[in-house]
């Protein structure tokens, strides 16, 4: 049943299903969406005989190429690009990490949340006078909408950028961007009695422990109690029974026990944080990894999940999906990102361990891809889109362990050299289960936001801007003791970076202290900015690491332009925008190798790394782009694209759209 308000728009929209109807029956559209899948390596291990399944799917006359992404090609860009066939301009997200200009702090890009506005404040104990609001920033209308309205079975499955989910009636689960129970990307616990540890980890919490006659009793943290003065944190109790002899720990958790072996993975842990007695609780889930017993315990806790059969935060619509996957499937991980990156970065997981905890977030994921191709395999017609992120999270952080020239290649364990190319072969395997499930009438795609480069040096953008001027720091504040732009001197600063590729003027009217006047003095200093960053040279790492320094107002559309940089810097292979300047900072120093795990990244210039887009269906435009995929998806079912798109529909020739 088709649904709509009424008026000029739902005659519209009754004109367009039935043009629709009249072209044919309704079709049925496969969009796997394969997160930094890159062209370049998919063919190298085709070429090597890996990918039996990509070969099939090609040679029965898939069309393979690449697919141009979005400036900068950073994952909750290129998405929310595929989700609305608007460029950044158009729907608004430019980066990881936005700004305010009116108070100069940064803020997380694609969601923020409200608290309630004000509290009944009762001894100790303050009622919320409403809720509070979590609120997607992205702009636009996803193609995913109009096929609801229209009157089409529809299920999107984590796309990113979709948190929490835009209203819509078809089944849908948020992606990248849902948070842990803390409202975090995710802080993972660590339980240990090594006095050793630094308890200053950056992305998890470490929880010191003591034995007493080999019983440990500790807490698992939560989320703030908003119904308490203070707002103190929630826990629940946490129990370990540790037996060195055996190499083995108890795990009780409210009523739950797990007995773990090292390298032992418990099942999910169903948590339940108290906030008012009897009335109110927040639901989570969790896993333990036992990562060793002796001679220091070191037992490793996920991120607490949103728990998906009792969401706290809307996480799916309708708001029983996610209880059904539960249901179906078990618990699974919520979070937009499940592979812990920073447990590995702090050398809390080793690769090994990384991979285990990657691996299982991969079996799960599979699992659910093969319930939904059941799904998708009963019906007549309908679209399902259905992500992975495994590519995209495996090359950051291993590409150090199969590339030689990386900084940190002689620290990467051999033994998960091979990773990358495993995970290649896993993704053809569902590919493979596709195209049979399927059937041959099924127009089925495969696509990828942006493709991989390795990532050996790192630019301080500001140290850059402060060294030619442009920046300038406050009397006594020294390079390298800044961060979240503090110790900034608005008064005589002109340009500044934060985010990994944007940089901004200081501008009057629109900063909050700005003093490059609107006009002439903007153009020059951009012109001027432009010519410097393209041509700056790093003399010790040899090259140009700024491929193109593109101009907002010369490849974005101006609705929501203002919101975003100035300037975005596409970096040459190799180089990326440090993390220091992402967040601010002002290091002594412009270049530095990468010594992270994360050694492999996609920020760079467009061109670099573009994605792979291959269609049973070939296209007949060429070139397409990331921002074509909505229009031609909406195409497909007999929709024309609303306007505001700027995309084009890739099977229709030039002239109409």
């Amino acid at each position: 049943m088709m649904k709509c308000g009424g008026g000029f728009a739902c005659v519209a929209a009754l004109l367009l299903v039935t043009s629709a109807a009249a072209a044919g029956d309704a079709p049925k559209v496969l969009v796997i969406g394969m997160d930094g899948l890159d062209p370049v390596m998919l063919q190298e291990y085709r070429d090597q005989g890996l990918l039996p399944n990509f070969d099939r799917f090609i040679a029965g006359g898939a069309q393979f190429q690449p697919l141009g992404t979005t400036i900068p090609p950073q994952s909750p860009v290129a998405w929310s690009t595929f989700s609305t066939g608007l460029d950044p301009g158009g729907h608004g997200i430019f980066d990881f990490i936005h700004r305010d200009p009116r108070t100069m702090l940064p803020y997380l890009s694609t969601s923020s949340a409200q608290a309630p506005g004000s509290t009944l404040k009762l001894f100790s104990w303050q009622i919320p006078r409403g809720g509070g609001v979590v609120e997607n920033l992205r702009q636009g209308t996803a193609f995913w909408q109009l096929l609801d309205e229209a009157g089409h079975d529809v299920t999107v499955f984590k796309v990113p950028g979709n948190f929490p989910p835009v209203a819509t009636d078809a089944r849908t689960l948020a992606g990248m961007g849902t948070p842990d129970i803390l409202g975090t990307y995710g802080i993972f616990s660590y339980v240990t009695d090594d006095p050793a540890v630094s308890r200053d980890i950056d992305g998890g919490r470490v929880i010191p422990v003591r034995a007493v006659g080999g019983t440990i009793t500790t807490a698992l943290p939560g989320p703030l109690n908003a119904y308490r003065v203070g707002e103190p944190e929630t826990a629940v109790p946490l129990e370990l029974v540790v037996d060195r002899e055996n190499r083995t720990v108890l795990v009780r958790v409210q009523d739950q026990e797990f007995l773990l072996a090292e390298d032992e993975w418990s099942d999910w842990a169903d948590l339940s944080f108290p906030l008012v007695p009897v009335f109110k609780s927040v639901a989570g889930i969790c896993r333990f990894y036992l990562l060793e017993v002796s001679p220091h315990l070191r037992l490793y806790v996920t991120p607490v999940q949103i728990h998906p059969e009792k969401p706290e935060m809307p996480i799916s619509t309708p708001p029983g999906y996610s209880r059904e996957l539960a249901r179906d499937l078990g618990l699974f991980y919520t979070q937009g990102l499940p592979e812990d990156s920073k447990a590995l970065e702090e050398g809390v997981l080793s690769d090994r361990q990384y991979v285990s905890q990657a691996d299982q977030v991969l079996q799960e994921r599979l699992r659910q891809f093969h319930y939904e191709l059941d799904r998708f395999a009963g019906l007549d017609s309908g679209f399902l889109f259905f992500y992975f992120n495994a590519p995209d999270q495996t090359c950051h952080v291993l590409w150090r362990c199969f590339d030689e020239d990386s900084p940190g290649h002689a620290a990467a364990d051999p033994a998960v050299r091979h990773r990358v190319r495993d995970l290649y072969v896993a993704l053809d395997g569902a590919l493979g289960r596709a195209l049979d499930r399927v059937g041959d009438d099924a127009v089925v795609m495969v696509v990828s936001d942006h493709g991989f480069a390795p990532f050996h040096r790192s630019m301080h953008v500001n140290a850059w801007l402060r060294e030619h001027g442009y920046l300038k720091l406050k009397e006594g504040v020294e390079p390298g003791t800044t961060e979240l732009l503090a110790g900034i001197d608005w008064n005589r600063t002109r340009a500044y970076a934060i985010g990994i590729n944007g940089l901004y003027l200081n501008l009057r009217g629109r900063e909050k202290s700005g003093i490059v006047n609107p006009g002439r003095e903007q153009e020059d200093l951009l012109r001027e900015l432009v010519a410097g960053l393209e041509a700056a040279v790093d003399s010790t790492g040899g090259g140009r690491p700024v491929r193109h320094a593109y101009r907002a107002d010369e490849v974005y559309a101006e609705t929501w332009r203002e919101r975003g940089p100035d300037i975005i810097l596409g970096y040459e292979r190799g180089w990326r925008g440090s993390n220091e300047s992402a967040l601010g900072e002002v290091p002594a120093g412009i270049y530095a190798d990468n010594l992270m795990k994360w050694s492999g990244d996609h920020c760079m210039a467009a061109d670099v790394v573009p994605g792979t887009v291959i269609s049973s269906r070939p296209f007949v435009l060429p070139a397409p782009t990331l921002e074509d995929l909505a229009p031609t998806i909406l195409g497909l079912f007999g929709l024309e694209a609303p306007p505001q798109m700027t995309g084009r529909n890739l099977y229709r020739q030039e002239g109409g759209r």
